[in-house]
C-alpha cells in the first residue's frame, strides 16, 4: 500500500500549484479591473428617476386600547396568591367580585394585633389615672407648701405686731414696779435709820429693811436687763429667724411647684406615649382589616374585564393572570374599559418626532379585521420616552403615541394588534428616488447620474421621505436614472489626510470592498432624512437582503439587466 501511494504524491503538488496560481491571477485580475474602473459603468444598478404621487407616512405595530379606562391593581402589601379569578372578557356590574386574594396571613396578623391593642389600651388607662394621681398629689405639695409660707409670714406679723409689743409692756411694767419699790424699800429705809439712831428699832430690824432696799434694787437692774435684751438681741434674733422660716418657705414652695411640675410632665409624657403607642397599634390593626378587606376586589363601575397581562407591553416576560399565581402590591390585574371608544397605542423612535405633531391623519389596520382601515388622528405623543424596554438596550428611545379612532370602533377588541400609518404629507407631484441613492457630499444632498456611460453626481435639494422614498424637489427631472449605490472617488474617501484607507462603522477599511458596496462611502442621509429612519432589512430594496440588487426595468424598454424597475413610492 505504501509503494501505490507514491506515485501520487507529484500529482497532488501539481494541483496545489495549479490552484494556487489560478487564485494569485484571480487576485491580480480583480485588482486590475478595480484600478481600471474607478468610476462605475453603465452596468452598475440604477434607478429611473419617478414623479407622481408620494405619500409620507410612518408606519409602526401597536395594539388597540380602551381611550379612558379603570385599572384595578392590588393594593395589598406583600406577594399574595390568588384564589379566585373572574373570567376574562366577561361583562360585569359595579360591585361583584373580580379577584379574591389569599388573606390568611392576614387573619393571623390580626388576632396577634388584636392583643397588642388591648394590651397597649389598658396601658394607656394606667397611665391616664396615674397622670390623675401625680397631678392631685402635685396640687397638694403645692398647697402645703403655700400654707407653710402664709404661716410663717403671719409669725412674723404676730411677734412684730403683738408678741413684742407685749413683751416690751411686760418687761416697762417689771421696770416701773421695781422703781415704785425700789422707792419704798428706800423710804422704809430712812425712816428706820432715824428710828434706830432714836433708840427705838433695834439694828436687826434696821438690817432687814436694809436687805429688802437692796432687794428692790437688784429686781429693778434685773427689770432694766430684760428691757435691754429685748430691744436689742431677742427682738433682732427673732426677726431673722421668722424671715429666715418665711424664705425657707417661699424655697419649699418653689420646690414642689418644680417637683409638681416634673412630676405631672412626666405622668403626661407617659400618657400620651402610650396613648401614641395604642393609637398607632390601633391603626396597624385597621390598616390590617383594610388589607384583609382588599383581599375581595370588587368592580368600581361596568365594563368588559381584560386582564393586564394581555395587554401589557412586557406580558412576555409575565406569568398570565390565573388563580394560583402570586401577585405584588401596585400590580395591575385588571382593565375595566370606561368607555367603547378606543385609540392605538404605538412606540415610534426619537428619529420620528421630528416629523410628528399632534392632529396629523392616521389609518389603522388588524389582521383580525382584514380589508378593514379605520381612520384616526395623532391625539398625543408623550414627552418622556418609555422606559419598559430601557433595561434590554439602555440606548433605544421609543416614545408612545395615542392614536384616536374617530370611525365606529365595532368589532374592535383591547389587546388587538394593529398596524398604524401616520400620514405626514401627501405630494401630488413630485420627484421621487430612493433613499438609498442620496448622499452627503461636502455637505450637500447628491445622486449620482448616469450620463453618457458615467455616473456625474449632481447636487440636489430634498424634501421628507419615508423610509423607502425621498422626495427631489429640485436637480433631477423625471426620467433620469441614478445610481442605487453612489460611489465616492478615491480622491475624497479611500485615501484620509494620514495617507491610509477610511473605515466603516465597523472597523473595514474601505478600500477592501467592491466600488458599488453601500458602505464603501460615507452613506449620510439628506437633510430631510434622519440617521435613524434609514431602510431596514426588512423594508429595504432587495438590495439590503440578499447583498446584490436585482434587475429591473426602466418603465419604457425591455428588461435590462443593468436597470431596476421603480417600486410603489
Amino acid at each position: 500500500m505504501s509503494r501505490s501511494s507514491e506515485p501520487d504524491r507529484p500529482r497532488r503538488r501539481v494541483r496545489w500549484w495549479v490552484a494556487i496560481g489560478l487564485a494569485a491571477f484571480a487576485g491580480a485580475a480583480g485588482l486590475w479591473l478595480r484600478s481600471r474602473s474607478p468610476t462605475p459603468t453603465v452596468e452598475e444598478p440604477y434607478f429611473v428617476a419617478q414623479r407622481g404621487p408620494l405619500r409620507i407616512s410612518i408606519n409602526e405595530s401597536g395594539s388597540i386600547q380602551s381611550r379612558e379606562r379603570v385599572v384595578i391593581r392590588s393594593e395589598v402589601e406583600g406577594r399574595r396568591t390568588i384564589l379566585s379569578l373572574v373570567d376574562e372578557g366577561k361583562y360585569v356590574h359595579r360591585g361583584d367580585l373580580l379577584v379574591e386574594l389569599d388573606s390568611s396571613g392576614l387573619e393571623e396578623n390580626r388576632m396577634e394585633q388584636q392583643i397588642r391593642v388591648e394590651n397597649m389600651e389598658a396601658q394607656w388607662i394606667q397611665a391616664r389615672e396615674n397622670l390623675l394621681i401625680v397631678s392631685n398629689a402635685a396640687q397638694a405639695s403645692i398647697e402645703d407648701a403655700e400654707l407653710a409660707l402664709r404661716f410663717a409670714k403671719l409669725e412674723k406679723e404676730k411677734f412684730e405686731k403683738a408678741e413684742y409689743a407685749q413683751q416690751f409692756q411686760q418687761v416697762q411694767g417689771d421696770i416701773s414696779i421695781a422703781l415704785e419699790e425700789l422707792q419704798r424699800a428706800r423710804d422704809k429705809l430712812d425712816w428706820s435709820r432715824r428710828l434706830m439712831d432714836q433708840g427705838y428699832l433695834t439694828r436687826t430690824e434696821f438690817q432687814a429693811d436694809d436687805l429688802a432696799a437692796k432687794r428692790a434694787q437688784l429686781n429693778l437692774e434685773l427689770a432694766q436687763g430684760k428691757l435691754h435684751i429685748l430691744t436689742n438681741y431677742t427682738y433682732s434674733q427673732t426677726i431673722e429667724r421668722l424671715n429666715r422660716e418665711i424664705t425657707k418657705a417661699e424655697m419649699a414652695l418653689a420646690r414642689a411647684k418644680l417637683r409638681a411640675a416634673a412630676d405631672i410632665t412626666q405622668a403626661l409624657a407617659a400618657a400620651r406615649a402610650a396613648e401614641s403607642e395604642y393609637q398607632r397599634q390601633r391603626d396597624k390593626l385597621d390598616r390590617t382589616l383594610e388589607l384583609i378587606r382588599k383581599c375581595r376586589i370588587v368592580a368600581p363601575s361596568d365594563g368588559m374585564v381584560v386582564y393586564a397581562t394581555t395587554v401589557s407591553e412586557r406580558r412576555w416576560m409575565q406569568e398570565p393572570l390565573r388563580p394560583g399565581v402570586d401577585v405584588v402590591e401596585r400590580q395591575e390585574l385588571i382593565y375595566l374599559p370606561a368607555t367603547k371608544e378606543m385609540m392605538a397605542v404605538v412606540q415610534l423612535p426619537e428619529s420620528s418626532l421630528s416629523k410628528l405633531r399632534e392632529g396629523l391623519p392616521a389609518h389603522i389596520t388588524l389582521s383580525a379585521l382584514p380589508g378593514r382601515t379605520f381612520r384616526g388622528h395623532v391625539e398625543r405623543i408623550a414627552i418622556l420616552p418609555n422606559s419598559s424596554q430601557s433595561w434590554l438596550n439602555p440606548d433605544i428611545k421609543v416614545y408612545d403615541c395615542n392614536v384616536w379612532i374617530d370611525e365606529d370602533t365595532e368589532g374592535l377588541r383591547p389587546g388587538m394588534t394593529c398596524r398604524v400609518e401616520i400620514v405626514i404629507e401627501e405630494y401630488e407631484d413630485v420627484v421621487y428616488v430612493p433613499v438609498q441613492c442620496v448622499l452627503r457630499v461636502a455637505g450637500r444632498p447628491t445622486v449620482y447620474v448616469l450620463s453618457g456611460g458615467r455616473a456625474v453626481p449632481r447636487t440636489v435639494e430634498t424634501g421628507l421621505d419615508n423610509n423607502r422614498m425621498i422626495c427631489i424637489i429640485r436637480g433631477l427631472e423625471a426620467g433620469e436614472r441614478v445610481l442605487l449605490a453612489p460611489p465616492i472617488p478615491p480622491s475624497e474617501a479611500e485615501v484620509g489626510s494620514t495617507g491610509a484607507p477610511p473605515v466603516t462603522a465597523a472597523g473595514e477599511a474601505m478600500t477592501n470592498r467592491p466600488p458599488s458596496w453601500p458602505g464603501n462611502h460615507d452613506m449620510e442621509r439628506s437633510e430631510g432624512t434622519p440617521r435613524g429612519d434609514r431602510p431596514s432589512r426588512r423594508d429595504g430594496p432587495a438590495r439590503e437582503r440578499s447583498g446584490r440588487l436585482p434587475h429591473a426595468q426602466d418603465g419604457s424598454g425591455p428588461r435590462r439587466p443593468s436597470a431596476l424597475a421603480p417600486g410603489p413610492p
